[in-house]
């Protein structure tokens, strides 16, 4: 495989991490409540998925998933119910907004690393559409007699930009932290981050 063909996989791959989406949310939200350390275990979770849906997609099972519409139903509205729990979290949150004496969220604890490693790693395995996504993309990329090995090869490419660009973010939203964890800021980006996690699992469960 040449270089060209990493290249241009990776390309792709930061740009669908880098559109709005769930794995954007959640890790802007653990970087912005429990810091840097905790925004980048959520994006360690959420390359873990991508690199278990490349793979699961190299042994066809992705490509199951996504021709059972009861199995890609199922997943997607276990996905959406996740989606809307923590947006509904975020929302009560805000509505409470009592930060002052509360430094961490939700329920006045910090989002452990083990938690935040295991939100985005939920978050982005049961979102099918990412199955779709890899389905639709690794083939255009891989030669006619494909190995197990150049599977692997994406795989890892896939994983790597995604953790790349997550760790990226988890760090800016880090460095303003301290602007960003003031109490009518904290309160209002809560409303807003609760309000686009909750439409993110209504359009998913309804798309």
């Amino acid at each position: 495989m040449a270089v060209t063909q990493f290249v241009a996989l990776g390309g792709v791959v930061l740009l669908a991490a880098m559109s709005p989406g769930p794995d954007f949310a959640i890790v802007t939200r653990n970087a912005m409540i429990s810091g840097r350390r905790a925004g980048m275990a959520c994006g360690v979770g959420i390359a873990v998925g991508v690199f278990a849906w490349a793979v699961v997609t190299a042994l066809g099972i992705a490509g199951l998933l996504a021709a059972s519409a009861v199995a890609f139903t199922a997943v997607k509205l276990v996905g959406a119910a996740y989606l809307v729990f923590l947006g509904v979290r975020a929302l009560l949150a805000a509505r409470r907004g009592d930060y002052d004496n509360v430094p961490h969220l939700p329920g006045g604890r910090a989002t452990g690393t083990l938690a935040a490693f295991r939100q985005g790693l939920v978050t982005n395995l049961l979102n099918p559409k990412v199955a779709v996504f890899f389905i639709a993309l690794l083939p255009q990329f891989l030669p006619t007699a494909a190995t197990a090995l150049d599977h692997l090869m994406l795989a890892v490419v896939a994983a790597g930009v995604t953790l790349t660009w997550f760790t990226v973010l988890a760090g800016v939203v880090s460095a303003l932290r301290r602007l960003l964890t003031a109490n009518r800021v904290r309160r209002t980006l809560d409303a807003v981050m609760g309000t686009l996690l909750v439409g993110l699992g209504i359009r998913l469960a309804t798309d």
